[in-house]
């Protein structure tokens, strides 16, 4: 009977993590990188986070909770001593019965055990080792691997990663990351990325210390924020970033982190900095300037070394950053100042573009910035200032605020001039980067009982400035209404409409340019449920729709079906989709999550007409030794070839198998 309860647990956790990762991946750039987020859950999993002795840290590492309610519970612990039952959560202001669900796997009431204590012997006898391989290959011939004349791939289709990392608890872990990506070179040097660290926490004064690849998340985001940030979505409260200071890098994204040495150091109860300096080789486009030195307009932020172009465009450009941020933290205040200087080995130079006229120039930047949160009552308060020397001036200025037990509130006001300048930058926007814009957010969350939650966000956004393909200031808005219905614990439905209305330069050629509207809808309904602790399903229905101007509107539609099996005592467990689209083109394309091996995310493109299915399975084939395997098919309809350029393949398929293995020791 134990072991019963156990594996039934196990099995929600699971569907609890897929569910965490769904609700977060459709908010992301392709590019993110979810291993940090998967891992960080799991690793909960198998040891909770004592609630009542939390840090919060360690919360903020939670994506479902927001800041505010993070402040509450601090401030309930304060006022009414540790928690004697988890079930006391509901007696804080803002947590949710969702919320709670979402907690309940990674945290624990129990006392501090052997693995919390940092001795030599608990280091080699209790630590967690972890080796992840992967391999994944296009299974169609692109046209970049064939023998052209011009520009071409040099190297094989397969893409390899392989991850070391070794845990004890949240005191150490080291961790080495080598990837090779599809067209790169494979003989000579297996992997053209390479990736490693060593983390030390809990260090009397020193409460963080890193030494190779790391990332820095302060404030919100607009003077120093490496690595990606999770942007609007259903849950309105995400606005207000939860920065996690200085964090062991060890994704696989080769751009987004710092490379050298960090630590968070203590001066008292109430103060710490965190000094940093790293030294980086990066990717960039070169050419020779006037002066005969080189110059470069942009950095390559792909990672790609697979054509003869972007060889030679590797680590052309080195990058030394150094400087420090200091954080005062008492009661529900906390300030912070960050300073530091950017050095490049070559200078920047304008672009061509007149959309580019207020671009970074020059070889080296000074940044410096001051953000704050604080919580009064029921009303959370953020906000940052930066600065980048000798330009612009950008800030931002927001609240969380529960209005009641069943309506919480959030409001942010963003000013970014066109002239700031940062290359650590993910504040809260609507285009890519925190520059030339300015704009007014507010959304709801409404939950009147455990089975009923409602969300609802306006964004109002204006660009002073020129964009690409715009040539001239430009607005627009974007909201998004949702209802979510749970009657039980076995069946969910979701309801949702959103809608984006920009602005870009016609299509049309008039003696005098204008800008034409852009208008892009989507209405979800999505069925979740559970037939028994076998079977599950999610049926998906999503119609998209485009238009420009006044001509006539591009539209499209998703038809998806999910089945998931994890059955409580075998040993293998997969999913299945099977999903038919139709879209009127490129313009009407709909995105949607895909399941995919541990570690790994999808999120796939569905543009055309025609039908993709994908296969999921893992085995465990010993204990500690486990397999997975995944087959990807998009079969479209009506055309001679898929893709373009060097990625083009001949004919109406393109399929993908995945094959990742997993040791723990």
């Amino acid at each position: 009977m134990i072991g019963f309860i156990t594996r039934a647990q196990i099995a929600e956790q699971e569907v609890n993590v897929r569910d965490i990762l769904e609700s977060v991946a459709e908010n992301l750039p392709e590019d993110y990188d979810l291993t940090e987020l998967i891992e960080v859950l799991n690793r909960y999993r198998k040891h909770p986070v004592n609630l009542n002795k939390t840090t919060p840290d360690e919360l903020k590492t939670f994506v479902f909770i927001s800041p505010l309610q993070i402040s509450n519970f601090f401030a309930y612990l304060k006022e009414n001593g540790n928690l004697i039952d988890v079930l006391e959560l509901q007696s804080i202001d803002g947590f949710t019965t969702q919320t709670i669900q979402n907690l309940r796997p990674f945290i624990t009431l129990n006392p501090a055990t052997e693995y919390e204590k940092f001795t030599l012997r608990n280091i080699f006898h209790h630590g967690e080792n972890d080796l992840l391989m992967r391999f994944t290959q296009i299974v169609q011939k692109q046209n970049g691997f064939t023998d052209l004349a011009g520009n071409r791939y040099l190297g094989s289709p397969e893409r390899f990663q392989m991850r070391y990392r070794y845990n004890y608890g949240t005191i150490a872990s080291a961790a080495i990351v080598l990837e090779k990506d599809a067209g790169e070179k494979f003989i000579g040097k297996p992997f053209d990325f390479i990736s490693g660290h060593i983390s030390l926490s809990k260090l009397n004064r020193i409460r963080k210390l890193v030494v190779g690849d790391y990332s820095l998340q302060f404030g919100q985001g607009l003077t120093m924020w490496s690595g990606f940030a999770f942007g609007k979505g259903p849950d309105v409260t995400s606005v207000a970033k939860k920065d996690l200071g200085l964090r062991p890098y060890a994704s696989s994204n080769e751009y987004a982190f710092l490379r050298g040495v960090s630590a968070t150091i203590a001066i008292n109860e109430q103060i710490n900095i965190t000094p940093f300096v790293s030294y980086r080789n990066l990717d960039a486009s070169q050419d020779t300037g006037l002066d005969g030195t080189l110059v470069q307009s942009t950095i390559n932020q792909t990672g790609y070394h697979r054509t003869p172009a972007e060889i030679e465009n590797r680590n052309s450009l080195s990058q030394l950053v150094y400087g420090a941020n200091a954080q005062y933290n008492k009661n529900e205040l906390v300030i912070g100042l960050i300073t530091y200087h950017t050095k490049f080995s070559n200078g920047f130079v304008t672009q061509k573009p007149i959309y580019d006229k207020f671009g970074f120039t020059g070889r080296s930047l000074t940044n410096v910035g001051a953000y704050y949160n604080y919580t009064y009552k029921n009303i959370y308060f953020f906000g940052e200032t930066g600065k980048s020397l000798h330009a612009g001036l950008a800030y931002l200025n927001g609240a969380l605020i529960s209005l009641s037990s069943m309506v919480s509130a959030a409001i942010t006001y963003r000013s970014y001039p066109k002239n700031y300048h940062n290359f650590f930058n993910q504040a809260f926007a609507e285009a890519t980067e925190a520059v030339n814009e300015k704009g007014l957010y507010t959304g709801l969350n409404i939950i009147p009982d455990k089975h009923w939650s409602f969300s609802f966000y306006g964004d109002y956004f204006q660009f002073p400035w020129l964009k690409f393909r715009v040539d001239a200031p430009s607005k627009g808005y974007e909201i998004l209404s949702q209802a979510v219905y749970t009657p039980n614990k076995t069946f969910k439905v979701l309801a949702r409409f959103k809608m984006e209305n920009k602005q870009q330069n016609t299509d049309f050629d008039p003696p005098i340019n204008f800008l034409d509207d852009v208008k892009k809808s989507s209405y979800r309904v999505e069925i979740n449920w559970q037939l028994n602790k076998k079977w599950t399903f999610q049926n998906r229905l999503e119609v998209g729709q485009y238009q420009k101007g006044d001509v006539n509107p591009e539209s499209g539609y998703l038809l998806a079906q999910d089945v998931d099996y994890s059955p409580m005592f075998s040993k293998i467990t997969g999913n299945l989709r099977v999903a038919y689209f139709n879209t009127s083109g490129y313009n009407s394309r709909i995105y949607a999550y895909e399941d995919d091996v541990l570690y790994s995310f999808a999120f796939g493109m569905y543009s055309g007409k025609g039908v993709r299915t994908y296969l999921n399975l893992k085995y465990n084939l010993f204990k500690k030794l486990n397999i997975w395997a995944r087959y990807a098919l998009f079969i479209y309809k009506n055309v001679e070839s898929v893709g373009s350029y060097l990625d083009e393949i001949q004919g109406n398929k393109k399929s993908e198998i995945k094959v990742q293995l997993r040791y723990q020791f």
